[in-house]
């Protein structure tokens, strides 16, 4: 077994135990370096990270194969790379860039296929003279989502 598989087996493991914790990503470096990067359906603790970060340390034998580990949650402003991370989002507002248009809106739906936003636009009256606001939604599979983040209003 390589070492990365056997850091992913204790990584799968760790997170059996916590149902509510999933990773975002796995980097394991020529030195050794494990960076892993998790997210929570109800945000991420410290303890979550001190949970994930022991259950790989105390399993790996530093004679067999010295390694330094960091375990962090996403940022605020890192993209969004998983389904279950749009998601847990719901109700918030993203940025979400397109191959050909930038959008910035509520995310009112996300599902296994795509994500559905809402946003209020002036435009150009039908009849007459000037603008008027209206409320534009917008259906968009996740094929097209070149990168999408969560946008923090104060």
């Amino acid at each position: 077994m390589t070492f990365k598989d056997k850091v992913n087996d204790l990584l799968t493991q760790v997170l059996q135990d916590k149902p509510s914790i999933f990773l975002i990503d796995l980097t394991i470096t020529d030195s050794f370096k494990i960076i892993v990067n998790i997210d929570g359906d109800n945000g991420v603790a410290l303890q979550d990270c001190i949970d994930v970060s022991r259950g790989i340390e105390n399993n790996l034998d530093r004679e067999e194969q010295d390694f330094s580990l960091e375990v962090a949650s996403v940022g605020v402003g890192s993209p969004l790379k998983l389904v279950r991370q749009y998601k847990k989002n719901v109700g918030r507002t993203l940025i979400v860039k397109l191959e050909t248009q930038t959008i910035e809106a509520e995310l009112i739906e996300a599902n296994d296929n795509f994500i559905i936003l809402s946003w209020q636009a002036r435009e150009p009256k039908k009849v007459g003279k000037g603008k008027e606001t209206v409320q534009k939604t917008l259906e968009i599979p996740y094929g097209d989502i070149k990168e999408a983040i969560v946008t923090v209003i104060f």
